[in-house]
């Protein structure tokens, strides 16, 4: 194949992602409506996860801080191997029950929501987390790209995005992991939406630590209290930014 037509293959099997996650919007919207009702009782997020289902988590967890001005407290992500699994490989990280149980133990409590993400809905560090949470009383879900996947113990809402097989066998970074970050997208940003971090569509709740971010904060004093630059600077300067 030419590389022309490897992407147009790509392309073609992408298209199949949105309707994959389309056809799981309600269980998506019972998961963000429970994250709302967690964050709002004083509760936290957590993603779990290993390899590139891990490092989605982590990726959307590092995201919503300076999103919408949560605290780092509020999402945290627990990889499958630490810190250094983020950026290079941990092989044999992901079959670690033990080690998965301790950092629950270690880290989630009653009232938390657990987000399990395992593209093949069998991975054992997920696993294991997920049933210990469900053990200590935190909410559970998990978000899976296996069609075959039937195990409801594992968590209370199982998301399944059947994506069908990868253009690579076995990839899951592709069409599983695209579909994964929208489902988390969509969960994520609908709670912080009902919990008004945003006014209509602006991201009222940022924080202004950039010169880029400064500048979008002096913008949106200027649009949504209708005054001008050197107002807005004037009042984001009184109140602190």
């Amino acid at each position: 194949m030419s590389v022309i037509q490897i992407i147009s293959a790509m392309n073609r099997e992408d298209n199949l992602v949105v309707k994959a996650v389309a056809r799981e919007k309600n269980k998506i919207a019972l998961v963000a409506d429970r994250l709302v009702d967690c964050l709002r009782n004083g509760g936290r997020l957590f993603f779990i996860g290993a390899g590139t289902s891990g490092r989605l988590g982590v990726l959307e967890a590092a995201e919503l801080p300076p999103t919408f001005g949560t605290e780092p407290r509020i999402a945290q992500c627990i990889m499958a191997g630490g810190r250094k699994a983020v950026f290079r490989s941990q092989e044999g990280a992901e079959d670690n029950e033990v080690r998965a149980r301790h950092e629950v133990r270690k880290r989630v409590r009653k009232g938390d929501l657990v987000i399990g993400i395992a593209a093949s809905g069998v991975t054992p560090f997920v696993g294991a987390a997920l049933r210990e949470s469900s053990i200590i009383g935190a909410e559970t879900a998990l978000v899976t790209c296996s069609a075959g996947f039937s195990d409801a113990r594992t968590a209370r809402t199982v998301i399944t995005l059947r994506v069908g097989p990868e253009i690579v066998s076995g990839s899951t970074r592709l069409k599983s992991g695209t579909a994964t970050k929208m489902a988390l997208n969509m969960i994520t940003t609908s709670a912080m939406v009902k919990l008004g971090k945003v006014f209509g569509n602006r991201m009222v709740d940022l924080q202004p630590k950039s010169r880029k971010l400064r500048e979008r904060g002096v913008r949106l004093v200027q649009e949504l209290a209708k005054v001008s630059r050197s107002g807005a600077i004037a009042l984001l300067s009184k109140s602190g930014w």
